[in-house]
């Protein structure tokens, strides 16, 4: 189970790094609205510019402390909490603005993950 766990670890911190530090210039599918960058879809859902990096400080932290769990394991908790708090966030701006479900899935899975890293 462990080797599971710091699997989800490695997908979930990864992954957030990625669309907050490579990707968020970039067009992608999951975007909210029409966005295609990251200000843009924090912009479709009606949050300021200010918000997006405030956001955005915290979901890379607190991606880079599910990473550093793995060798410490007493943050193991706390990020992936802390981050299952923002995809919650995510799911719901998706759902205000009336977005496709299929918005939400990275969200809903990483959130899923999260769940699975901090109780299992």
């Amino acid at each position: 189970m462990n080797y599971l766990i710091i699997t989800f670890q490695i997908i979930v911190g990864l992954s957030i790094l990625n669309v907050w530090l490579i990707q968020n210039k970039k067009p992608t599918k999951w975007r909210g609205g029409k966005a295609t960058t990251i200000i843009e879809e924090f912009e479709a859902y009606g949050l300021s510019k200010q918000l997006c990096y405030i956001v955005g400080f915290f979901k890379v932290t607190l991606a880079i402390l599910l990473l550093v769990a793995i060798w410490f394991p007493v943050v193991k908790q706390p990020a992936a909490l802390g981050l299952a708090a923002f995809l919650l966030g995510s799911i719901a701006m998706h759902f205000k603005i009336k977005d496709p479900l299929f918005k939400s899935f990275p969200a809903a899975l990483f959130l899923v993950l999260c769940l699975c890293i901090a109780f299992l």
